[in-house]
């Protein structure tokens, strides 16, 4: 019986407290024509039954509009609709293009972009599933029936524009075993409804194809990179609890998105080694969403990254033994590894002045706090290989002075402080870096630290600068934690037990680096996640085929074996971005939320996750900083 008692109603939800459960708000594409935004009610009927808050986002191309929407929604919802305009593909109309819609596709595109810049929860339905391909790179073919290629042949084609009610199934698709498809619906196969005459001709490299009809036309793609990706050509909307297993995916992944917001919204998140100045003589802007960058002010934000350790890479192919020269010159020409560490120092500092309502420098983590309060992302200062020392324990108080919060004792090669981790061949897989990144193997001059490099150790302890100890060999690794009173790090560092490198920590390192209080930060950089290819004998190189490339997975099960090892206490992440660090899933700074995605599917708690995103990091350099009796 239908009650017109709206008092009643309204104290009936005024008696319980709180009046609402918070649900995941899912904005939805609205459609456009006589000069109204419109959309069918299944869209947003099903995302309630789902669990979900519906939000209809009209289609307004105002980017301030479009940010501020995806700001306050946690998953996005592409609904059905005329075609895209080919030119948006670099195409001219074919003859049976149909009628298009101007009004959505600029709209549409850019809040796809961005969101997926941004690791929203996508579905994209019907036209959905076109302005997703679009927006990341590929085509869609404008006419299934008059482009080649896309139907298999003439007796298998099936027709894929019905007359029949939309809720009625009309042919069958097949799911591809490793597709999310497959797990939501349970089977390899479904019926589906068809109301088109496009379809994606290929999608880009950010998607893959997980269904097809019998035909060979497309009906589905998902992410390649392990992200909440679905773009389906069907209407599930329109099928009632057929349908409804894609809704209740998206709103349980736009659940999990929207505790990932929270969780970044009460933790500091700290990526402990990044490569970045590397890249500052090609004339970068930090302030722009760059794509040479993997770390920039957009990406930091868009991944809710607060504070990064920026380092002053020095490459040991740069100094040169024989003639005590230093040969790496950059654009201000630096003369010494001193003075080319601070030339970096120098230009850090000009772009945090350039941006100073957005970012800041800090030398501790309380200023890291601080910051992340004032709304301001963070950098700290490093440097990595002690080359920049020149031999002299006084260049270590003048970085003191300037703030830097570790230094990396050696890089790929023996320095005067230590032996350096022997390499198997190994350089950057970047072809801009190759040059910077790759040295001829250590020779292992001192067995370990060098005296030089106990006076280094010592003095650092007294200084409250950490000792950290990625790239250097083992022997070193022991004698460093010998020589140092205080714990000491390795800011980007992988397990050898489940990657056989002489750059990856053994077990018995972990040990011994959690029983003087460290920490390892597990690193990004492939070849230290799975073996490569080029680390294969010959005679098995036919094995290529069959060597997946390393992905987010294998770096969160380098993060579960470091823990099982050492404790939740001794661990973190150390990207290694824009030094050749990053992996499908974890490719660049914007995407750091997927690593916060999956520790809570591991069941971290928020004070576990916490400790793995930066803090145990941080306590190591409070008490370093702490014990800092020299300045």
């Amino acid at each position: 019986m239908i009650s017109f008692d709206f008092n009643a109603r309204l104290a009936a939800l005024h008696q319980r407290f709180p009046a609402a459960d918070r649900r995941p708000v899912v904005g939805i594409t609205g459609n456009y024509g006589e000069q109204t935004c419109k959309l069918g009610e299944g869209y947003y009927k099903q995302i309630v039954r789902a669990g979900g808050t519906p939000l209809i986002i009209p289609p307004l191309s105002d980017e301030a509009t479009i940010l501020e929407t995806l700001e306050r929604v946690d998953a996005l919802l592409l609904s059905g609709g005329a075609d895209i305009n080919p030119l948006f593909m670099g195409e001219e109309p074919q003859p049976r293009l149909g009628s298009i819609n101007a009004e959505r596709d600029l709209p549409e595109l850019l809040i796809t972009r961005l969101a997926f810049n941004r690791q929203l929860p996508i579905l994209g339905i019907c036209r959905g599933i076109q302005t997703l391909a679009v927006a990341l790179g590929g085509k869609v073919a404008q006419d299934i029936e008059s482009e080649k290629g896309i139907v298999k042949s003439e007796a298998s084609a099936v027709k894929h524009s019905q007359d029949a009610d939309r809720s009625e199934p009309t042919h069958s698709i097949v799911l591809a075993d490793d597709s999310m498809l497959r797990d939501i619906f349970g089977g390899n196969s479904i019926f589906v409804n068809s109301f088109h005459h496009q379809a994606v001709a290929s999608p880009s490299s950010h998607l893959k194809v997980t269904a097809t009809a019998t035909d060979g036309v497309i009906e589905a793609v998902e992410s390649t990179e392990h992200k909440p990706i679905i773009g389906v050509q069907w209407h599930p909307e329109c099928m009632g609890d057929n349908g409804l297993p894609l809704f209740q995916w998206l709103v349980r992944e736009a659940e999990t998105f929207r505790k990932v917001k929270d969780l970044h919204n009460r933790v500091l998140t700290l990526d402990t080694h990044c490569d970045t100045p590397m890249l500052f003589p090609q004339g970068i802007d930090f302030a722009t969403r760059d794509d040479r960058l993997l770390v920039d002010l957009h990406k930091m934000t868009e991944g809710r990254l607060d504070a990064t350790i920026m380092v002053a890479y020095l490459p040991q192919t740069g100094w040169n033994n024989e003639d005590g020269k230093w040969k790496v010159m950059t654009d201000n020409l630096a003369p010494t590894p001193k003075a080319y560490a601070d030339g970096i120092f120098d230009r850090i500092e000009q772009i945090v002045a350039a941006n100073g309502d957005h970012l800041a420098l800090a030398r501790t983590p309380a200023d890291l706090w601080a910051n992340k309060r004032a709304g301001r992302k963070s950098i700290m200062l490093g440097i990595e290989n002690g080359l920049a020392l020149e031999d002299d324990l006084a260049n270590l108080d003048h970085f003191a002075r300037r703030g830097v919060v570790y230094i990396t004792l050696c890089h790929n090669g023996d320095n005067s402080l230590c032996d350096s981790a022997k390499l198997l061949g190994a350089q950057s897989s970047s072809p801009a870096k190759m040059g910077a990144r790759s040295s001829s193997p250590a020779k292992h001059t001192w067995g370990g630290v060098s005296p030089f490099g106990a006076d280094v150790i010592r003095r650092m302890n007294e200084l409250g600068i950490m000792v950290d100890l990625s790239h250097a060999h083992e022997r070193s690794f022991y004698d460093a934690l010998d020589i140092s009173r205080l714990p000491i790090v390795c800011s980007h560092s992988s397990a050898r037990a489940l990657c056989d490198h002489p750059r990856n920590l053994t077990d018995d390192q972990m040990r011994a680096l959690a029983n003087k209080g460290g920490v390892c930060q597990i690193t990004l950089y492939p070849g230290f996640l799975k073996s490569q290819i080029s680390n294969l004998k010959p005679q098995i190189s036919n094995l290529k085929s069959q060597i997946s490339e390393a992905t987010i997975f294998d770096a969160m099960a380098h993060l579960d074996h470091a823990i099982d090892v050492m404790g939740i206490d001794h661990v973190g992440l150390g990207t290694d971005f824009d030094g050749d660090g990053g992996v499908p899933g974890l490719a660049n700074a914007s995407e750091l939320t997927n690593f916060t995605r999956q520790l809570l599917a591991r069941r971290y708690s928020e004070d576990d996750i916490q400790k793995i995103w930066g803090g145990n990091f941080l306590r190591v350099m409070e008490e370093i900083q702490a014990a800092n009796y020299a300045l």
